[in-house]
């Protein structure tokens, strides 16, 4: 599926950055929210200055940046579009902040009759943080959840425990307030949030699943007089469990078996 970024709703464009690669899928959507004359950019993206050129003329006058989290491909041009812009940066993390003001779970950041609802989705990064918008009927994920594909939990920023209670929160949430739309931080927009947040639940803990099994087929072996593989566990699970994965990606694979090593030994 071919994406190019867009329109959405009455109030959202999305400008996707060039940097597409085998991580970033299409490259970084890079969203800005207009309601009247006034524009708020969530996630400017890499410092690339044809994007950030395309990001400025999408909107009207930018009066804030917000951060879904602090990935560089996400957040590295967000100091210098903003001073650009004359107005701060606003984030979970303070590192990643310009100004005084940040981001705590439960703020409402509001640009002309337009309201951005802040929600907390770690497991990603420990930083990652979801945007709702009621009037679009839409969520912003960030790398919570992509438009295509499942997200790597990279331990040990990244925590599968609470991955899984963040994509229970947006699950609730989308539920209760009618939320049909998520727009990703990378890939298409997905027009059955529900739908697609029940099978990222499914996928995570069929994953489990079979790392469990994996386990015991390497302690199995263990008894059978094979060593067993202590100094490189994650790597010997991702050859039985990833399978149906490009080999290319078992490298982002293995730093989501330690968060599921990770999530197994505190159970």
């Amino acid at each position: 599926m071919s994406w190019a970024g867009g329109t959405f709703g009455s109030s959202a464009t999305c400008v996707l950055a060039p940097n597409a690669d085998i991580m970033t899928l299409d490259g970084t959507n890079t969203w800005v929210l207009s309601s009247g004359e006034r524009s708020l950019v969530i996630d400017p993206g890499p410092s690339i200055q044809s994007h950030l050129d395309a990001v400025s003329d999408a909107g009207q006058e930018v009066v804030g940046v917000l951060l879904t989290h602090h990935h560089a491909d996400h957040s590295e041009a967000a100091r210098v579009f903003a001073e650009r812009h004359g107005c701060g940066v606003r984030a979970l993390d303070p590192a990643y902040r310009l100004g005084s003001e940040g981001l705590v779970p439960g703020d409402v950041v509001t640009v002309g009759e337009l309201e951005v609802r802040v929600v907390a989705t770690p497991g990603h990064t420990a930083d990652s943080v979801s945007f709702v918008l009621p009037s679009e009927s839409a969520v912003l994920t960030g790398d919570t959840v992509l438009g295509r594909g499942t997200t790597v939990v990279a331990h040990p920023d990244g925590s599968l425990g609470a991955y899984l209670s963040s994509l229970d929160r947006l699950h609730a949430l989308c539920s209760a307030e009618e939320i049909t739309s998520i727009w990703p931080g990378h890939g298409p927009v997905i027009d059955d949030a529900l739908g697609v947040l029940d099978h990222y639940i499914a996928h995570r803990r069929t994953r489990l699943y079979q790392v469990r099994d994996a386990l015991r087929a390497l302690h199995a072996r263990a008894r059978e007089g094979e060593p067993f593989p202590h100094d490189d566990l994650a790597r010997a699970v991702v050859e039985i469990v990833y399978t149906d994965v490009d080999p290319v990606l078992w490298g982002a694979a293995e730093l989501s078996v330690r968060a599921q090593l990770a999530y197994l030994t505190e159970r």
